[in-house]
């Protein structure tokens, strides 16, 4: 008994100090990004202390995600990655916001965060 007492104890607290892999590439400039787009966030959704630090982790973790699609594809490939990944962001998003915030949220994501940005000439 005292020997399986150990083990759950000891598999529980492995997984419980383990870190997230996606995060542990994180670098200074995309956690200052994350910062950025989060505060604009909080200007018009008005987060609370828990939901502005949730929130900004999953900025991060998005954007992290989203360096990496940049890395690998080009062109409508790429385009289409980054539609999938901003979709699934949107839907985490619904986990930390409430109803109201969502609803804000999925409106000024376009305005914050576009998915890219198209140049033209001008004659």
């Amino acid at each position: 008994m005292r020997t399986l007492t150990t083990i759950l104890f000891l598999s529980f607290s492995i997984v419980g100090f383990s870190q997230d892999p996606i995060m542990q590439s994180s670098d200074k400039s995309l956690e200052s990004i994350a910062t950025s787009i989060t505060d604009k966030y909080d200007d018009k959704l008005a987060l609370d202390a828990k939901q502005f630090m949730l929130f900004q982790k999953k900025v991060e973790e998005f954007l992290i995600r989203e360096e990496k699609i940049h890395d690998n594809f080009k062109g409508k490939e790429k385009l289409d990655q980054l539609y999938k990944l901003r979709k699934a962001e949107t839907l985490e998003m619904r986990n930390i916001l409430t109803q109201p915030q969502f609803n804000l949220y999925k409106r000024l994501k376009t305005q914050i965060q576009p998915l890219a940005i198209i140049e033209t000439e001008k004659s």
